[in-house]
């Protein structure tokens, strides 16, 4: 079951896959796995024995609280997905449960990747000390990988504003079995746009 589109899906079409995703489609005992920093997901022998592959990505993107503010609030706003060929619905809550689809253009046709938000992590040691948010999700059937994917921002004990995204998956469809050094490839451009599409934007709210 793959979820294809000859144009930019509508949101009708995304609300259609969402309803025919179904469950998750990775083991129960990864739930929330991609809470745990990269160091930690390597370490782990048994993430390496199921076959997932991690990958992570940290970019400087300020410094400051209001940088932070507007880090955060771009992620709740799926800022971090403002390309050309990769989206997600701007209206979908971030919020533990709810389901959404990225859509990504490939050669021809648009791919529909329907996922469930897993955990959101709100954490602020003090008022004026380091803070975090972040939200991690798992993919559901229908999704050509299975693992999980966090994006977050971060505020350091130096005050500077740093955008993460840490992921573990495997294939999970025999096109990607088959295309998986190209779907490696895709994971590490995304994760350089993405990081731009954050810069810009905080950068433009800025101005």
């Amino acid at each position: 079951m793959v979820f294809l589109s000859w144009g930019r899906p509508s949101s009708e079409q995304q609300q259609q896959v969402i309803n025919k995703a179904g469950t998750f489609n990775y083991d129960n005992k990864y739930r929330g796995a991609s809470s745990r920093s990269a160091a930690k997901l390597k370490e782990d022998s048994e993430v390496g024995k199921d076959g997932f592959l991690i990958n992570h990505s940290r970019v400087l993107v300020g410094s400051g609280k209001e940088s932070y503010e507007k880090s955060k609030k771009a992620l709740q706003n799926w800022k971090h997905f403002g390309m050309d060929w990769a989206f997600v619905d701007p209206k979908t809550r971030v919020e533990t449960g709810s389901k959404f689809c990225i859509c990504v253009k490939e050669v021809l046709p648009w791919v529909m990747l329907p996922l469930q938000v897993v955990y959101v992590d709100k954490t602020r040691k003090s008022r004026k000390g380091p803070a975090r948010f972040g939200f991690g999700s798992g993919t559901l059937q229908g999704h050509l990988l299975a693992g999980e994917e966090r994006f977050s921002v971060e505020l350091d004990g130096d005050g500077q504003v740093w955008y993460e995204i840490t992921s573990l998956s495997k294939p999970a469809h025999f096109l990607s079995f088959l295309g998986y050094p190209y779907v490696k490839l895709r994971q590490k451009h995304f994760a350089h746009h993405s990081s731009h599409a954050l810069l810009k934007h905080v950068h433009d709210s800025s101005s």
